[in-house]
């Protein structure tokens, strides 16, 4: 009966570690839960949405326009918000009349930025211009009127970037991969 129940816990220990072994690293190098708190990514992103943050994508290529990406808040690196990439590194960003404006100062080019995700009584304010150097982006929140953001608090540093939505687990009915559009 004792060597039974030896063999149980060591059995027990053996799965254990095997287990740790595996979790640990997805875990902190891989992949992660998030919980979204509050609207500033509506109607995209509803509070309480359980995701999963893709965290070795960006190992390999650089954020792009569009991705929704969790970060260490600027002002608080204890916090993590979620937001939308909008400016890149290099580009300047300019807001105006509602409108959001993406340039290139070495090549002249500039683009309107057409966000089909969000609805257009959504408006963007205040008018303003940001250039972004190497390693800063521009991120907003979906819900404009609700979101703290780079309008707010400045450009993001990429070393704050956590990673990428990937996938929404819940609620269920919205469950799959998180989309990303431009």
């Amino acid at each position: 009966m004792e060597e039974t129940r030896k063999e149980g816990i060591r059995e027990f220990l053996r799965v254990l570690i095997i287990s740790l072994f595996i979790v640990l690293p997805v875990r902190w190098f891989i992949a992660q839960p998030f919980i979204v708190d509050g609207d500033s990514m509506e109607p995209n992103l509803q509070n309480g949405d359980y995701l999963i943050i893709d965290e070795l994508s960006y190992r390999f290529h650089e954020p792009e326009r569009g991705d929704i990406i969790v970060f260490r808040y600027p002002l608080n690196p204890k916090d993590h918000f979620i937001k939308r990439i909008i400016g890149l590194p290099g580009e300047t960003v300019r807001i105006e009349k509602s409108s959001i404006i993406i340039g290139k100062d070495k090549e002249g080019a500039r683009m309107v930025l057409h966000e089909a995700y969000i609805p257009e009584s959504f408006k963007t304010v205040p008018d303003m211009t940001v250039i972004l150097e190497d390693g800063e982006y521009f991120v907003l929140g979906d819900n404009r009127s609700r979101s703290s953001d780079s309008r707010t608090w400045g450009v993001l540093p990429r070393d704050n970037m956590t990673g990428r939505a990937w996938v929404r687990l819940w609620p269920i009915m919205h469950a799959g991969r998180v989309q990303i559009s431009e």
